[in-house]
């Protein structure tokens, strides 16, 4: 009796102490809150590596800047080829702007005078033009057309013809003449046979 009287003494004094019970109640609650950092801290590298992972992707789509300075280069470079083989006419000695046409008929033009200047001896007709062989066939695709000074247009698959007047007939335009007027074009045409030249810049 004594000896168990003792023992129940001794466990009540052991529950009585507050610093045992918090011993006993807290350390599993202290283990579960340590824990839950780690795992807090893991998900956070994860999310910063996803992060990383989109910048990265971003920057490896995006063109770098010497790319974006070698294809200003190449566009200027092809601009620069397109003006070098431009076609250029001259009407006996006087240089004329012209806005050619963008057709097989003009392309066939540019080809023949990449190889040589193409020099064309004209007539005078129908008080309107300056008609002249041009010495082989040309790809056309004639309209019925009603032609007004500066006009430049193929006619019959192989001749060229230049206006300083009006006529009414199925030509393939070739181009017009800019920077001259009516007046100018007929000071330049109707004074007798004129030779032409088309070249390339």
């Amino acid at each position: 009796m004594k000896k168990t009287y003792a023992l129940i003494v001794l466990a009540a004094m052991v529950l009585a102490v507050p610093g045992c019970q918090k011993a006993v109640s807290s350390n599993p609650s202290e283990m579960s809150q340590k824990e839950e950092p780690a795992s807090s801290q893991e998900g956070s590298q994860n999310s910063e590596s996803h992060v990383t992972s989109r910048e990265d992707q971003e920057a490896i789509d995006q063109p770098s800047e010497d790319a974006m300075v070698d294809d200003q280069m190449n566009e200027q470079k092809a601009e620069s080829e397109e003006t070098e083989t431009m076609l250029q006419l001259k009407i006996g000695e006087t240089m004329v702007e012209v806005a050619w046409e963008d057709n097989a008929s003009v392309a066939a033009l540019l080809e023949m005078a990449k190889e040589e200047p193409i020099t064309i001896q004209m007539s005078m007709y129908g008080g309107f033009e300056q008609v002249g062989a041009i010495g082989t066939s040309l790809p056309k695709d004639d309209v019925q057309t009603t032609t007004e000074a500066g006009d430049i247009v193929l006619y019959s698959w192989d001749q060229i013809v230049v206006f300083y007047g009006s006529n009414s007939w199925a030509y393939t335009r070739l181009g017009k003449i800019t920077d001259q007027t009516a007046s100018d074009l007929k000071g330049l045409l109707s004074n007798g046979d004129v030779t032409i030249t088309i070249f390339v810049r």
